[in-house]
């Protein structure tokens, strides 16, 4: 049970983090955004580090943090530019639905075989995501929307498959190392935006208010990273990664309530159908 409240849990604040990340890149500029959240998670992370039980990562820990770092931070900073770009309501569904594709693939080909009612749960959950990502066709948009849309569709796609590496490659750290596999992770994304960020001559200056949204959005991030982290140690990782993957409605819900982006009758469908899945999951348990 543990693994499955962590997993939700970490899919809200996954999609609350993903929904200030977003806003905050249509302000100012993506890597400036990405640096700044980055950062903020990972100062959290090392002021709590001294109050969490003792633990001994191995060098495999360090390199499965630092690997997860590198494609987690692409992931993020794709996302943070299809969300910028297009409708948050799109975006994030279209993410997630590569995102749980990789890793519960991976999962699968490794050996975990879910039960019948959570492997039912599963696949109701990717249907929910697909369904909560469906765009209205009431009104018949330009030629520069679709060009428009296109690209973050494509944005999207692409941040789906490196966060689900991310899911995959940072689950594989032992259980013995604590939350330093994340310290690697973190530490090797912000070295790669900030670097980015120096060679490509990114101001880095932005409002107070947006850098507020930055910081909050980064904490909340690697809080869901650690409860997704504590979730695959106590629950197989195509459970887990599929209810942390439902951070779609978390995003939906936010937009549609702070930014007045309608939800079609197909996406409350969807997110109808994601706690469904959600039950099936449990109830498996």
């Amino acid at each position: 049970m543990t693994a499955l409240v962590a997993s939700l849990a970490s899919a809200a604040f996954y999609g609350a983090a993903d929904f200030l990340g977003g806003l905050a890149s249509r302000r100012a500029s993506t890597i400036a955004i990405v640096v700044i959240s980055q950062l903020a998670g990972l100062v959290v992370l090392v002021l709590v580090l001294p109050v969490l039980p003792a633990s001994s990562p191995t060098s495999m820990d360090w390199m499965w943090g630092a690997a997860a770092g590198i494609t987690g931070g692409i992931g993020v900073a794709l996302l943070y530019h299809a969300l910028a770009m297009g409708s948050m309501a799109i975006v994030a569904p279209t993410t997630a639905v590569c995102a749980v594709t990789v890793p519960v693939g991976a999962a699968i080909a490794f050996g975990e075989r879910p039960g019948r009612g959570a492997a039912a749960g599963i696949a109701l959950a990717i249907i929910a995501i697909a369904l909560v990502s469906r765009q209205s066709t009431s009104v018949s948009p330009q030629r520069g929307d679709v060009s428009a849309a296109a690209r973050s569709a494509a944005t999207a796609l692409a941040s789906g498959v490196a966060i689900g590496l991310f899911f995959l490659t940072i689950a594989q750290s032992g259980a013995n190392a604590g939350m330093w596999p994340l310290v690697a992770a973190r530490s090797a994304s912000f070295v790669l935006f900030a670097t980015l960020a120096l060679v490509t001559r990114r101001s880095m200056r932005m409002p107070a208010p947006v850098a507020a949204i930055a910081v909050t959005g980064g904490v909340l991030d690697m809080l869901a990273n650690v409860l997704y982290l504590v979730a695959t140690r106590h629950g197989q990782l195509s459970l887990v990664v599929t209810l942390s993957s439902l951070y779609p409605a978390s995003t939906v819900l936010l937009a549609r309530t702070v930014l007045g982006e309608r939800l079609s009758s197909v996406q409350t469908v969807g997110i109808l159908c994601a706690l469904v899945a959600v039950m099936l999951i449990v109830g498996s348990r």
